[in-house]
């Protein structure tokens, strides 16, 4: 089709690309201006995705979190180091699999995790799972912005309050920025330094505390699973990452979806993130002797490299807050528009998102955080499923997409009904004390429960699929959910 032409549109079709438009094209980048329009809500024209590389040095950010770091050590210190090592290598490839199949439809699609979740659950069930998603970010980018106020302290002193100020004043800045504006360059010059400083920390603590011997072959606890098992139970608990790759895939182009599924969100990216984060760790860990715990992995850093150590943590933390932010505020963004229909620009949410975060660090976060992210991770363990079976019934029909239009959909569909009732079956398993063994099962159950319930729903009253032939320029009526609805 000539850009210049009038388009022609097919009816009942969702508009996948956008021709030249007379004003600028809308970005990430022109919320914090005060645009008015956002595809946040919208799917994303093939004119506004990223390239690969831009995408994957974004995306990267999330492969220096600490926390990779620390669940590695903690299951190490639950179950051993070999047995951790077997349930990481099962959890590079499930992982894999499964963020490759999300991050091709995601590409395919351009809709969001709010979006799908609109064809899922119905209008309401999608508020649900944005406010979800936005809560699960935010308690992230309070554990890794933690990390930064602790290293902080620890080397330079001074009160808590203060450096949980600075650590969320400074990164708010950085989150204002869409992936194709900002993100993707910043990542990009972090990467090769985290990198680095990983090599470094391995070394300096060689040469300090010397090879630790028995770190490959530390005794495992006893436990009524099989060690290597809980290992893999234990990764189960962050399957927000499926959340995080189908917000991010959405900004890719449609035709680099076979490198995106391998290597940007896939196992190239698990193998590094999980494998090299967890030996990284372990050694470190093993090598000082100390505990797994949030603060333990600050002293190692710092005990290794010193200023170097504490600068590592600090590009480290960076680079993945820039993430979470930026995810919080995305959705936070869709709920607020969907319940309460208030539109904003990105930058406010990213602001919100950063004040939520510093009043819940001035609390005693970690009596809460873990036991929100249980509940959370089981509704979250089943929309991965729910999205799987849906992904996997409609692979081969490339001609259809989800019909998302606020008007042909429900406020609660069947799917909403199989997925709360999956996840408060999980949520009950998960905090019944009467058979321990089920209860570390959850996740696999609550997976099961979840796909085969949706399965069923899905037959009884499957979602509307429509032609994604055509192309629109959306109106701002179109774009903006409290105008239309």
């Amino acid at each position: 089709m000539n850009p210049g032409s009038n388009p022609t549109v097919v009816p009942g079709s969702v508009p996948l690309e956008r021709p030249k438009a007379k004003r600028p094209l809308p970005s990430f980048f022109n919320d914090v201006k005060g645009a008015k329009l956002s595809y946040s809500n919208y799917v994303l024209p093939a004119s506004m995705r990223a390239g690969r590389w831009s995408l994957t040095m974004a995306w990267w950010a999330v492969f220096s979190a600490m926390f990779w770091i620390y669940i590695a050590v903690a299951s190490a210190g639950a179950v051993g180091v070999t047995n951790t090592l077997i349930g990481m290598a099962l959890t590079v490839v499930t992982y894999g699999a499964i963020n490759t199949v999300l991050s091709r439809y995601a590409a395919r699609t351009g809709l969001t995790v709010s979006l799908f979740s609109r064809t899922l659950f119905g209008l309401g069930g999608s508020a649900l799972a944005s406010l979800i998603f936005a809560a699960t970010a935010i308690y992230y980018a309070v554990f890794e912005g933690s990390i930064i106020a602790v290293a902080f302290h620890e080397y330079f002193g001074g009160s808590m309050v203060v450096w949980y100020g600075i650590v969320v004043l400074y990164a708010i800045p950085l989150a204002l920025g869409g992936v194709q504006n900002w993100l993707d360059k910043l990542n990009g010059v972090l990467l090769p330094l985290y990198v680095a400083g990983l090599v470094a920390v391995v070394i300096a603590a060689t040469l300090i505390r010397g090879v630790p011997t028995d770190w490959i072959g530390q005794a495992a606890a006893s436990s009524a699973l099989p060690g290597w098992l809980t290992s893999y139970l234990i990764y189960m608990g962050v399957y927000i990452m499926m959340m995080y790759t189908f917000d991010y895939a959405r900004l890719g182009r449609q035709r680099d979806e076979k490198f995106l599924g391998r290597v940007t969100f896939g196992w190239v990216f698990y193998a590094f993130t999980f494998g090299l984060n967890g030996l990284v760790g372990i050694y470190i860990m093993s090598a000082w002797r100390i505990e797994a715990s949030e603060t333990g992995v600050v002293q190692a850093f710092i005990s290794s490299l010193g200023l170097v150590g504490l600068l590592v943590i600090l590009i480290s933390q960076t680079r993945i807050n820039t993430a979470n932010y930026f995810l919080a505020s995305e959705n936070l963004s869709a709920f607020a528009s969907r319940v309460f229909r208030l539109e904003l620009p990105r930058f406010v949410w990213v602001i919100v998102c950063g004040a939520l975060a510093f009043l819940l660090m001035l609390t005693d976060v970690l009596s809460y955080l873990l036991k929100a992210l249980a509940w959370q991770g089981v509704f979250v363990t089943a929309w991965v499923a729910v999205a799987l079976v849906f992904i996997g019934m409609n692979w081969n029909k490339q001609d259809r997409v989800p019909d998302i239009r606020p008007a042909s959909l429900k406020a609660v569909s069947p799917g909403a009904v199989a997925w709360v009732f999956a996840s408060a079956v999980g949520i009950a398993l998960t905090e019944q004390t009467m058979w321990p063994v089920v209860s570390q099962l959850t996740p696999l159950i609550t997976m099961a429960l979840a796909a085969g319930v949706y399965y069923g729903a899905y037959k009884i009253s499957p979602p509307r699929l429509i032609s994604a032939a055509g192309t629109i320029e959306p109106t701002e009526e179109e774009l903006d959910p409290a105008i239309t609805h």
